[in-house]
């Protein structure tokens, strides 16, 4: 085993309050791409960045006709938990897991078995529609079946409003209840696990030194360096679907 997930391994096995901060990393073997990666989806589309801009969404109906076709062929409607997600769940059943904090809006998490209330969305979730108006909040499904049906830029059916996935884009504010409760379960962990992200995007990055501080360990999973790899005391460079259920495996080996 490498040195390094040695040193990873042996942070787990003396924890008990793990909190696990996801990126897109985690995802991206279960076929859904990052957005500014080599196979990104920005990166292949500069034009789909858009979208996902509260300001052009709001104002440009083209954009928003755009992205509703986008939302029908969008990969999280087909992707599956892979074996990263599936580790996250062993941690839980393990009754080390305290939180997941995750900066993605494909809810993998909780189809893997995660429990819902032990998920933190700090970007929302791609499953439900919310009206910008009157937040009227619905299932995706259903506003997608008008879609189908020929509605190019569906409006809500309570007040009128222009519907949106029920995420945050750039430009809209987070929701600062959620914010809080990421920091503060980070600030409960003895070890903060962060897994296929950047750490580049704040708030939520803060979780990092704010678990630190607490004097939590620090271990950071993913396939390139990151913005926080010097808050760590292990940094673990690879597959993520491989990385973290070696280390959720060896590290409960002592349960």
């Amino acid at each position: 085993m490498d040195s390094q997930l040695e040193r990873a391994v042996a942070l787990l096995q003396a924890a008990r309050n793990v909190v696990v901060l996801t990126g897109a990393g985690i995802s991206t073997d279960s076929g859904i791409p990052d957005f500014r990666g080599p196979q990104g989806v920005w990166t292949k589309n500069p034009q789909a960045e858009k979208a996902s801009n509260i300001t052009h969404y709001l104002n440009d109906p083209e954009v928003r006709r755009a992205a509703w076709q986008n939302r029908l062929h969008t990969p999280a409607w087909t992707a599956t938990p892979n074996a990263g997600h599936l580790a996250i769940v062993e941690l839980e059943r393990a009754q080390r897991l305290l939180a997941v904090v995750t900066q993605n809006i494909d809810e993998l998490h909780q189809r893997a078995g995660v429990s819902p209330e032990r998920v933190i969305e700090v970007h929302g979730t791609v499953w439900w529609s919310r009206c910008w108006d009157c937040h009227d909040r619905r299932p995706m499904e259903e506003t997608l079946d008008r879609v189908r049906a020929g509605e190019v830029d569906p409006r809500c059916a309570v007040c009128g409003g222009i519907l949106k996935s029920d995420t945050i884009s750039f430009g809209q504010s987070l929701i600062p209840e959620v914010i809080d409760r990421a920091m503060w379960v980070s600030s409960q962990a003895d070890l903060l696990v962060a897994v296929g992200s950047t750490l580049a995007v704040y708030p939520v990055a803060h979780c990092v030194p704010t678990a630190r501080t607490s004097g939590a360990k620090v271990i950071i999973i993913n396939g390139e360096r990151t913005e926080m790899d010097h808050h760590a005391d292990v940094v673990v460079n690879g597959q993520i679907s491989e990385l973290l259920p070696a280390l959720v495996h060896a590290g409960l080996s002592d349960v």
